[in-house]
């Protein structure tokens, strides 16, 4: 067990600093239940799973390592769903997704399921996109994301899944004018959102955040109304990081 300082800062945020590798003491290993590791540097692992060799940050303290395509196996069942989905409220659609088996507590297949979800509201919503075209190319990019960005990158995997969702029903290219602008700032949007509310992570809420901001930016920038419904977080209790009352969608602040 690792010695941490707590600080407070000046936000009001507590922050552990530590030097050396940082523990989740109940987040649970897929293959055994032991708590994961967060190394501070990349190690070359073995995916128990696939045998693939590659550098990684997160394994548990038994040692074993998932790289993130065996984490996100079955993944591809979400095409179905979306295209079969008649929704226009994006929240509703990420619940059916985010419950579906392949879907864990935490990982980055949340980095997918947040741009197909808004995909799919706004096609519904009367959006001119290529749905199945679309829904393609989120699952291609958003799953180049991988596990812990937001830790290591600084950059939440869901909130940049809503800069990709712009970027595909404009059309952006790296050579745009406008749409450039509304794609970044899209994703800086949703990564206000995300980092106002503070750490340890939490891949259900840093979604919820993110479509959220993704329904009022798409309204008032491109004029598609998706709906909106109140969120009630119903896997409070799965997550042994859990920020209680200082969510936004926590059942202790209804």
């Amino acid at each position: 067990m690792l010695l941490a300082v707590t600080l407070v800062t000046a936000c009001g945020h507590q922050e552990n600093e530590q030097q050396t590798t940082e523990i989740m003491q109940n987040e649970e290993c897929l293959i055994c239940g032991a708590p994961l590791e967060y190394l501070p540097q990349g190690t070359m692992m073995t995916c128990v799973l696939c045998h693939k060799q590659e550098l990684s940050k997160t394994r548990c303290v038994d040692g074993h390592y998932i790289c993130n395509e065996c984490h996100t196996t079955g993944m591809d069942s979400i095409m179905a769903v979306c295209l079969s989905d008649t929704s226009r409220n994006p929240i509703e659609i990420l619940e059916r997704l985010m419950s579906m088996p392949f879907c864990h507590m935490h990982g980055p297949e949340h980095h997918v399921l947040v741009g197909a979800s808004l995909l799919t509201a706004y096609h519904n919503a009367g959006g001119d996109i290529d749905l199945p075209k679309a829904l393609t190319e989120m699952m291609t990019r958003g799953k180049q994301v991988p596990g812990g960005a937001c830790g290591y990158w600084g950059a939440c995997g869901a909130t940049i899944s809503t800069g990709m969702f712009l970027s595909i029903v404009t059309r952006n290219t790296p050579l745009a004018t406008d749409s450039w602008y509304l794609s970044n700032q899209m994703t800086a949007s949703a990564l206000a959102q995300v980092a106002e509310h503070g750490g340890p992570r939490c891949c259900k809420r840093d979604s919820y955040l993110s479509v959220l901001a993704a329904i009022d930016f798409v309204k008032e920038n491109l004029g598609v109304e998706m709906e909106k419904s109140e969120v009630v977080c119903s896997r409070s209790q799965r997550n042994n990081q859990c920020i209680g009352a200082r969510c936004p969608f926590s059942p202790e602040r209804k």
